[in-house]
């Protein structure tokens, strides 16, 4: 079997597994409606920046599957689409989209290039945080007087609230010239108080169900390791640059322990933290076993191996190449996962293996 018909055929069956894992292969994902509200950058951003800044993003983005450009920095779906899908739930729309949106089951309002600091520059996590709280008002509003909105109070009581972001904060500090001690002690606390603000903005606004991820191996990235080091020594078995890797432990392990605290000091909140980290790691140690052929060069850049990437030409820059099969690699461009990819990261994060508390992603939206 070639290899792309194998990952597409694996990551079609772990989607499937993980979608009727606990329950009947015939019952409904859900028994009310799901809502969903999601936060964070390009990993889960559905056309946000391309709705604020007039960002094209124009074929091959989007060829693996809407076959046009749909704003995402990917050639197909990302993660939340495929978590939309198990719920069988239409994708987000970009929050501030003015056309053609529908947001009856929520809304992205994840953005390329968002960061948790500064907090007040758009669209860091705060600024997303503070869109949403207009979104609810106005629609609360509009149901006080009569009028009709996409979502009613129940709806914001009952919905999921995911957050994604970090990694934008981390690739910036460990490209400056702050010592690593310093990332660690100083920088990564700062970027974790910003997250669990955020959650507890939103909880004290009503909000009780939340999804929150993990940041995944920086050191895996092709952006990351086409940059120019003395030598090899940094490198892993798989690789990656221990270092970052590290760096991207650290937080995790931040993250998560918020996480536990707030589920604790949060009455009736349930906060589920997922380990982005394991899982992608986990497809570059093992790529093949999972259809895969090259874990660490980008499908999309410039360069050539072993990498594919350039700094100065990215994916859609002048002179990029773009692979003829992206299901064949992990990476997309160089920074974010290819359509394949991401269907093995959704099918590994509804497993719920990663998940702390092991809840499936459909918990919320159970009556």
């Amino acid at each position: 079997m070639a290899a792309s018909a194998l990952s597409a055929a694996l990551a079609a069956t772990l989607l499937l597994a993980a979608s009727t894992a606990g329950s009947g292969a015939d019952e409904a994902p859900c028994t009310r409606r799901p809502v969903v509200f999601a936060f964070g950058d390009s990993n889960t951003d559905t056309g946000g920046a391309a709705a604020a800044l007039g960002n094209y993003f124009p074929l091959p983005e989007g060829r693996a599957h809407f076959r046009r450009s749909t704003g995402r920095l990917c050639d197909g779906r990302l993660v939340i689409d495929y978590l939309c899908e198990s719920l069988n739930m239409s994708y987000l729309s970009p929050y501030l989209e003015a056309l053609g949106s529908d947001f009856s089951n929520g809304a992205n309002f994840a953005i390329s290039g968002s960061t948790t600091m500064p907090r007040d520059r758009p669209f860091a996590l705060h600024v997303q945080v503070q869109q949403f709280l207009h979104f609810k008002q106005r629609s609360l509003d509009l149901i006080t007087h009569g009028e009709n909105a996409p979502v009613d109070a129940a709806g914001f009581r009952n919905a999921l609230y995911v957050i994604d972001i970090g990694q934008n904060d981390l690739s910036a500090a460990f490209s400056s010239r702050l010592h690593y001690d310093d990332v660690i002690r100083k920088r990564i606390p700062a970027m974790i108080s910003e997250i669990k603000d955020a959650i507890m903005t939103l909880y004290y606004n009503g909000a009780k169900n939340f999804w929150v991820h993990g940041t995944g191996p920086l050191g895996c990235l092709p952006q990351k390791l086409a940059e120019a080091r003395a030598d090899d020594g940094d490198l892993d078995d798989s690789g990656c640059l221990r270092t970052l890797n590290n760096g991207s432990d650290e937080f995790n392990s931040q993250l998560c322990s918020v996480c536990d605290r707030l589920t604790t000091q949060l009455k009736g909140a349930t906060i589920v933290y997922t380990d982005l980290l394991s899982i992608k790691y986990d497809l570059v140690a093992n790529h093949s076993g999972y259809g895969f052929e090259e874990p660490l060069m980008a499908c999309c850049g410039h360069g050539g191996p072993p990498y594919n990437y350039d700094l100065n030409v990215s994916c859609l820059g002048p002179g990029y190449r773009v692979c003829e099969d992206g299901s064949k690699y992990l990476s997309w461009d160089g920074v974010h996962y290819t359509d394949a990819a991401n269907a093995v990261v959704a099918a590994k994060i509804m497993s719920a293996e990663y998940s702390t508390p092991k809840l499936p992603f459909s918990y919320f939206c159970k009556a």
